[in-house]
């Protein structure tokens, strides 16, 4: 087995849509998942972070359609979806969010700032604050979007719900999630899709084109704001959706996405133990 090969199935890649019937079939295949995890757990919520990006409005617009669907079927008006809004400071795009929020429509909306949060634990920490601007810069990183998680946990565990993850395939084989933040969830709706698949399920749930086709960023950096995720994985999303699909890419482009992904092993495995 090739290690492209053995990638693709270690990360449970999705094979290309063969036509709209089926991208409509794996569309509502994924809304059943997360309605049947909802109803086997014996909880009645869902919760998000919506950031403006393709990835988590799709899957909030698909958490929702879930919960209007148990609502009809079992009659039981306690299922609902809570959309949380995160930010830090003022976000370089926080139009596109509240396009985002629009489009969900989600049950509830919450806001929660998470600056405060993240300067009370980063100022103590003297090392920290020690390190030179982008080293720095990259580390609260980390710990926005480790707030961030606990922010949605939270709401979770106030309203007896369960978090969504938006970790899918293009990211995992990157290792482009944070360990413990973005990366800790209860489910993952969009797990083994590549980007374009994503794209393309949003557009087939008729999210806007503008928010479908933007460039996808982490905006984990505050010194880079909106830095794209292909500046940082140095290889494009076509590439890596092409990779992972069984499709052929340059040499240099597989041994980067080849090597990013023996790197980042550690993130998709459970901690060690003796």
């Amino acid at each position: 087995m090739s290690r492209q090969t053995e990638i693709a199935a270690a990360l449970q890649v999705v094979p290309p849509f063969a036509d709209e019937a089926a991208l409509a079939a794996e569309c509502q295949r994924r809304i059943a998942f997360i309605r049947a995890t909802l109803q086997s757990s014996g909880l009645r919520t869902l919760v998000l972070g919506i950031s403006g990006g393709v990835d988590s409005l799709t899957a909030g617009r698909m958490a929702q359609l879930a919960v209007e669907q148990l609502r009809a079927e079992t009659g039981d008006a306690a299922y609902r979806f809570i959309a949380v809004r995160l930010p830090y400071a003022v976000q370089f795009d926080e139009p596109d969010a509240q396009a985002a929020l629009a489009f969900v429509r989600a049950d509830e909306e919450i806001t929660v700032p998470i600056e405060p949060g993240v300067t009370a634990l980063a100022v103590p920490i003297a090392a920290l604050q020690a390190l030179p601007d982008a080293q720095r810069d990259f580390a609260l990183g980390n710990i926005k979007a480790r707030c961030r998680m606990v922010v949605q946990y939270a709401v979770a565990n106030a309203h007896r719900g369960l978090v969504i993850g938006t970790d899918h395939a293009a990211e995992a084989v990157m290792g482009f999630f944070t360990k413990f933040g973005d990366g800790a969830c209860d489910l993952v709706p969009l797990n083994g899709l590549v980007k374009g698949q994503i794209r393309a399920i949003a557009t087939h749930l008729g999210a806007p084109a503008h928010l479908v086709n933007k460039v996808p960023t982490g905006d984990l950096e505050s010194l880079k704001p909106g830095k794209p995720d292909e500046v940082a994985y140095g290889v494009s999303y076509a590439e890596i959706d092409a990779f992972l699909q069984g499709g052929t890419v340059s040499p240099e482009a597989a041994a980067r996405i080849i090597a990013t992904y023996d790197a980042s092993q550690h993130k998709r495995s459970l901690p060690l133990a003796p």
